[in-house]
């Protein structure tokens, strides 16, 4: 276990975040997973780093905040906080950040009250996620059991056990269970960018999703989009993998040009509420109705964030046969989850997703049609009869998925 960790520590900072000769790394981590973040915090301090930051985060905590505390408190977000973000994103730092929340921890917490404090820490910190969205800074997002995640998922066994399963399944995700993680990585690179050009080459103009859950969805692409995956470069060169793990390729829509219904195939857990069992139904890109088997107020809630959030801002591609997928395992948690299937996002868009961004004004990026917004929050699309079909411009039609998987 002592051999894998280090191997998992080593594959963050080595090739998540590319940690370059004295460049800060700063750690966002839950208090359960201390041990581990100090492992990382060491292999990066031996891999050149010039500081190490963790900024701990306590869930049960949290949660005592959003049932006791008065309103007010969830407008506003600690100036002390604020700086640690933008400082260090000033300076060029890495950051990595461990998701491990309970899937159900704030089901008895007001939905208004996370949305508040999710918007307003969006809001103070604005500067700091467009430019990790921008890729301005390396950044990588990855994971570790805990009890209560694992129990989740594994309902039927000991904490032990359920964590040792878990611990199992996400070493095999994100190939640390290879002689060489680092090597493995390299190769899963070159497989997305075999996919990547050819959608690029295709020039695609919308996307037609379909299957028998009631998925009927014509999306539209920016005619300067571009579709990326596995690694990223910020503008120094410097590459790196933003979630670990990743089976996706993926580019954004053209704000105003999604037509149809799309119907959720897993659920999805938003700051601790699950949302499961809901379809979004949209007209010239905007939401226009929406249902919710089970947490319909969060939901509705989430989509009320701000004007982006009734509009979509990521398409993303996973084969039903990813590695992911075949677990058959719920996860409960986006980061692993997404990787098992076709999905949306709810909100901001990518800038990198339009051709020559960089030399782009927001205002420019808008009219290109991106989408912007304080939220970003993926859902899953994708099943085992989900078709998608190509039309590029002079109305061809491609085959891109066909039952689930790639057509071409």
């Amino acid at each position: 276990m002592d051999n894998m960790l280090e191997k998992y520590a080593r594959l963050i900072v080595k090739t998540g975040v590319n940690i370059q000769q004295g460049q800060t790394l700063v750690i966002t981590s839950p208090i359960e997973c201390a041990t581990f973040a100090r492992m990382i915090a060491e292999t990066a301090y031996r891999e050149g780093a010039r500081d190490v930051i963790v900024n701990w985060r306590d869930e049960l905590l949290t949660k005592i905040r959003f049932l006791l505390a008065p309103e007010e408190v969830f407008d506003e977000f600690p100036s002390w906080q604020k700086e640690l973000y933008l400082s260090y994103f000033r300076q060029g730092a890495a950051f990595v950040s461990i998701s491990a929340s309970d899937p159900e921890l704030m089901k008895d917490v007001e939905p208004d009250r996370i949305v508040r404090a999710h918007k307003s820490s969006s809001s103070a910190v604005k500067e700091y996620r467009e430019g990790l969205m921008a890729h301005k800074n390396p950044w990588c997002v990855v994971s570790i059991p805990t009890a209560s995640w694992a129990k989740k998922i594994f309902p039927g066994h000991s904490a032990d056990d359920a964590v040792a399963k878990l611990w199992e399944a996400i070493f095999m995700c994100v190939r640390v269970d290879t002689e060489d993680p680092v090597a493995a990585w390299e190769e899963h690179k070159s497989t997305l960018e075999k996919s990547i050009d050819f959608l690029n080459s295709a020039n695609l103009r919308f996307l037609r999703f379909e299957n028998s859950l009631g998925t009927d969805l014509l999306v539209e692409l920016p005619q300067n989009h571009v579709w990326h995956g596995g690694s990223s470069r910020t503008a120094e060169g410097t590459d790196f993998i933003a979630n670990m793990p990743t089976e996706e390729v993926f580019t954004l829509p053209k704000k105003t040009g999604v037509n149809g219904t799309v119907v959720s195939s897993m659920p999805l857990n938003y700051n601790g509420n699950l949302i499961e069992h809901f379809s979004l139904t949209f007209k010239d890109g905007k939401i226009i109705d929406y249902s919710a088997e089970k947490g319909y107020k969060t939901l509705k809630k989430l989509l009320e964030t701000d004007e982006g959030s009734r509009y979509l801002g990521e398409v993303a591609l996973v084969p039903y046969d990813s590695p992911i997928s075949k677990l058959k395992i719920l996860f409960y948690n986006t980061l692993f989850d997404e990787n098992a299937s076709c999905h949306l996002a709810i909100g901001k868009a990518y800038p990198i997703c339009i051709s020559n961004c960089e030399s782009m004004s927001k205002e420019e990026l808008v009219e290109s049609g991106m989408n912007d917004s304080l939220i970003h929050e993926d859902f899953m699309i994708g099943t085992q009869d989900l078709n998608i079909t190509g039309i590029d411009a002079g109305g061809k039609e491609i085959a891109v998925f066909k039952n689930g998987n790639y057509a071409f």
